[in-house]
C-alpha cells in the first residue's frame, strides 16, 4: 500500500474508532486508539487487560497541570499518562475534552511517564489535527488496522504536491471579471482556490490569504471578522486593479471545523481564542502558509503586496520563497461580539495595523 492510501486509511480508521499504529525508524510501533471515537467495546478489544497509558499533547497536559511532574520535559513533546486502576474510558474522555474541565472533578492522581517513542508520539498529535480529532489516544494495545510512518504523515501534508486542477470565469459580487482557479493534491482531500481579480499591470499583485471560515464566511457569524474581511479583501483587490485572493481550506487556524466549534464553546466559558486552542491541546495557529506560497508559484507570482495584519503570514510566505514587497493593512471595525477576539489577536498573536 502506498503512503497516500495508508494515511487516508489511518484517518478513516481513527474517525471510525478503530486502532492504528505509527512506526518511526529506530522506535518500536506505537499502537493508538483515538479517545474521541472509542467506545467500551473498541477499548476492550484494543487493551484486553484493562490497563493502558494515555497519550495527550503538551498543551493539554499543561492545562491539566501534569507537565510540572516532568520539569525537564520538552514543551513540544507529548505527554504519556501512566496506567492506573481509575483511568477508565470516561476518565480518559474527561482528560481529553476541555468542555468537562469545569464540570468534572478529576479522579486522579495521575502520573506521567517517559515518552519512549517521541517521533511516533509527535506524529500522532499531528495526525489527530489532520483528522479533526482531539489529540488524545489510548496507546500500546493490539491489532491495529493499518501501520504508517511519520514521514508518510508529513508527505500527506506536503504543499509541494499541490497541483492546479482547473480554472474558469467566475463573476462575483464586487468583481464581475474574476477568474477562479482550483488546486488539489493527490494525497489530501483539501481543495484550495484562488480568485484572480483584474488584469496584471506589471507590478506585484495585491494578495490576500483568507482561511476558510464556514461560520463567518457563510453563516455571517459575528464572533469573528472573517466574513467582512473576505468581502473587504475582494473590494480592495478590485480597487487596486490587479490581485489574487487565496481561499485556504484551513478552518479554525488549521484545527478543523469541529475543533473550532469546541474552541467557541470554551470561549463561552470565558477563555480567549488563544487559551481555548491550547486547552484543546493544539497550537495557537496550526496553519501552513507554504500552501499559499505553492499556489502563488503555480500562478507564476513570486513577489506580492500582502493584504494582512498578521506578521506570521508575511514570515510564512517569505520562508517558502515568496517575496513580500509590501504589507498592506487590512482592518475593519469591531462589533460587540468580536471586540475581545480582535483585541486578543492584537495583544497575544501580534496582529498589527
Amino acid at each position: 500500500m502506498n503512503d497516500a492510501r495508508a494515511v487516508s486509511r489511518a484517518i478513516d480508521a481513527l474517525r471510525r474508532g478503530w486502532p492504528i499504529a505509527i512506526h518511526a525508524p529506530g522506535e518500536g510501533p506505537l499502537p493508538l486508539l483515538a479517545v474521541e471515537t472509542a467506545d467500551a467495546a473498541a477499548l476492550a478489544a484494543f487493551a484486553p487487560d484493562g490497563a493502558w497509558p494515555l497519550l495527550i499533547s503538551s498543551g493539554r497536559a499543561a492545562t491539566l497541570n501534569l507537565t510540572n511532574q516532568r520539569a525537564a520535559a520538552d514543551p513540544d513533546t507529548p505527554v504519556v499518562v501512566a496506567p492506573a486502576p481509575w483511568l477508565d474510558l470516561d476518565t480518559a474522555v474527561a482528560l481529553a475534552d476541555p468542555q468537562f474541565d469545569l464540570a468534572t472533578p478529576m479522579k486522579g492522581p495521575f502520573r506521567t511517564i517517559a515518552v519512549d517513542r517521541p517521533r511516533a508520539s509527535l506524529a500522532a498529535i499531528r495526525l489527530a489535527r489532520i483528522a479533526g480529532l482531539m489529540p488524545a489516544f489510548v496507546i500500546d494495545g493490539i491489532d491495529p488496522e493499518v501501520t504508517i510512518a511519520p514521514d508518510a504523515i508529513d508527505r500527506h501534508q506536503d504543499a509541494g504536491s499541490l497541483r492546479l486542477a482547473t480554472r474558469a470565469r467566475l463573476p462575483v459580487e464586487g468583481a464581475e471579471d474574476a477568474e477562479i482557479v482550483a488546486f488539489r493534491a493527490p494525497d489530501s482531500s483539501d481543495e484550495h482556490v484562488a480568485l484572480l481579480i483584474g488584469q496584471p499591470g506589471g507590478g506585484p499583485p495585491l494578495v490576500r490569504l483568507h482561511s476558510e471560515c464556514l461560520t463567518g464566511d457563510v453563516l455571517g457569524s459575528l464572533k469573528c471578522d472573517c466574513g467582512p474581511q473576505l468581502r473587504a479583501a475582494i473590494a480592495a483587490i478590485r480597487a487596486s486593479g490587479w490581485g489574487i485572493l487565496l481561499y485556504l481550506r484551513q478552518e479554525g487556524r488549521g484545527i478543523g471545523l469541529v475543533n473550532k466549534l469546541r474552541a467557541y464553546a470554551l470561549q463561552d466559558q470565558g477563555y480567549d481564542t488563544v487559551d481555548a486552542n491550547v486547552r484543546l491541546g493544539f497550537a495557537v495557529d496550526a496553519r501552513d502558509f507554504g500552501v499559499a506560497a505553492r499556489m502563488l508559484d503555480l500562478l507564476g507570482q513570486r513577489a506580492v503586496r500582502l493584504l494582512t495584519n498578521n506578521p506570521a503570514k508575511v514570515a510564512g510566505l517569505e520562508a517558502a520563497g515568496v517575496r513580500v514587497v509590501e504589507r498592506v493593512p487590512h482592518a475593519l471595525p469591531a462589533n460587540p461580539h468580536n471586540a475581545r477576539y480582535l483585541a486578543t489577536k492584537r495583544d497575544r498573536t501580534g496582529h498589527q495595523l
